[in-house]
């Protein structure tokens, strides 16, 4: 088992703070996982079993627990009236209004409770509404890169690794796959469990295959700028009629999902929001390779998803930055203010050209923000006039 830190340390750091600590991420990424080893740390801290109370609400033995009043009478039978309770609710969308359960727990004063979730609409809209300012949301992704090294010998090749990592999956159970035939199925079960289970169930679309159609599309284009309306003209050129309401909505459904990711376009030298020009990146590159197949990948977007994943688990508000005609690929909004990413695969030719193009959206931005080149270059530590160029595995190890 890959010990998740961070988000270890951030559950450790809220624990017992009168916030519910609410978990979210797309299916598979280790919510379940993550909670185990939490609890785990309750036990080596002293805290007795019968504090712990657990509910997974995908497991049988729950199955029975439908509604709001169900789930709480559930809890409250096991409740320890002078001791303090440790309540965690796993996969919680399940069960129907269950933010009234939740917060009738919350407001009990001997009670601590965690919740997950694999759909950012019923945790952002529904839990914001009736829980406002009463939680912490905790966004989990599947293994970073360094994380999935951590499970490898340490004289393992790194770019080796990369590539495993890219192409076997980020996904944590995809490690115990030998067999490519195997790793695949699995996968294509995530795929086809979010798709039923999260996104047709829910928002009732009756046209399944157009909905995989979408995602195909999307899982082609990424890191390239989609409108609405040019992914509807493209499909429909295809072959796949569809309105410009419908791809609105089945986007809205897979960003929920958490198995696509939407980032807008921010004009560095306004300092303004941009209305049009959204990329979108996938929740795993091995997904993607599992329903596309691996032939004309483009290696640069690949790298670029990984780069903007890695951002977001950093904290950082990501936009795409449009510097006048030109584009830098990520600007980032953290603790010490905004600065900015360049990727490419390699910037190494004969005449300089690709170097030159890379670093021109960031010459041309003339405040002094840290400005970084990310490449699978393995060249000595760079500075281009105050740009630094760093090699991408060593940046994303740190």
């Amino acid at each position: 088992m890959i010990a998740r830190k961070e988000y270890l340390d951030t559950l450790i750091s809220f624990r017992d703070k009168k916030l519910i600590k609410v978990v979210t991420g797309i299916r598979r990424c280790g919510k379940s996982t993550l909670l185990e080893l939490y609890q785990d740390y309750l036990r080596g801290d002293g805290v007795a079993e019968e504090q712990i109370i657990v509910v997974n609400l995908e497991e049988g033995e729950h199955e029975d627990i439908e509604t709001s009043k169900h789930l709480y009478a559930y809890v409250k039978e096991r409740l320890l009236p002078e001791k303090k309770m440790y309540i965690f609710l796993d996969e919680v969308q399940r069960v129907d209004e269950f933010q009234k359960a939740v917060d009738s727990l919350y407001i009990k004063k001997n009670c601590d409770v965690y919740i997950t979730g694999s759909n950012a609409h019923l945790l952002s809209s529904e839990l914001a509404t009736f829980l406002s300012g009463r939680y912490v949301e905790i966004k989990m992704l599947p293994l970073s890169f360094k994380e999935y090294v951590s499970a490898f010998p340490e004289d393992t090749n790194i770019d080796r690794l990369y590539g495993d990592y890219v192409l076997n999956s980020s996904f944590p159970y995809a490690l115990e796959f030998q067999k490519p035939k195997d790793r695949r199925l699995y996968l294509q079960g995530i795929f086809d469990t979010i798709v039923l289970k999260d996104i047709v169930t829910r928002r009732k679309f009756p046209d399944i295959e157009m909905l995989r159609s979408v995602v195909r599309f999307m899982f082609h284009n990424i890191g390239n700028i989609c409108s609405t309306k040019s992914i509807s003209d493209t499909m429909t050129s295809a072959g796949r009629k569809i309105s410009v309401h419908t791809v609105e909505s089945y986007l809205s459904a897979l960003t929920d999902s958490f198995i696509l990711y939407r980032i807008g376009r921010y004009d560095v030298k306004g300092k303004q929001h941009l209305k049009t020009g959204d990329k979108y990146y996938a929740a795993d590159i091995g997904l993607r390779y599992a329903l596309l197949g691996t032939k004309k990948a483009d290696e640069g977007h690949i790298l670029e998803n990984i780069v903007f994943l890695e951002l977001i688990r950093r904290g950082y508000e990501i936009y795409i930055g449009k510097v006048g005609s030109t584009e830098v690929d990520f600007v980032v909004v953290g603790d010490e203010g905004e600065e900015y990413y360049q990727v490419a695969y390699t910037v190494i030719d004969t005449d300089g050209k690709i170097l030159k193009r890379e670093l021109a959206p960031l010459e041309a931005i003339k405040d002094h923000n840290p400005k970084y080149l990310l490449t699978m270059d393995h060249t000595p530590l760079t500075s281009h006039n105050g740009i630094k160029q760093l090699n991408v595995l060593d940046w994303l190890m740190q």
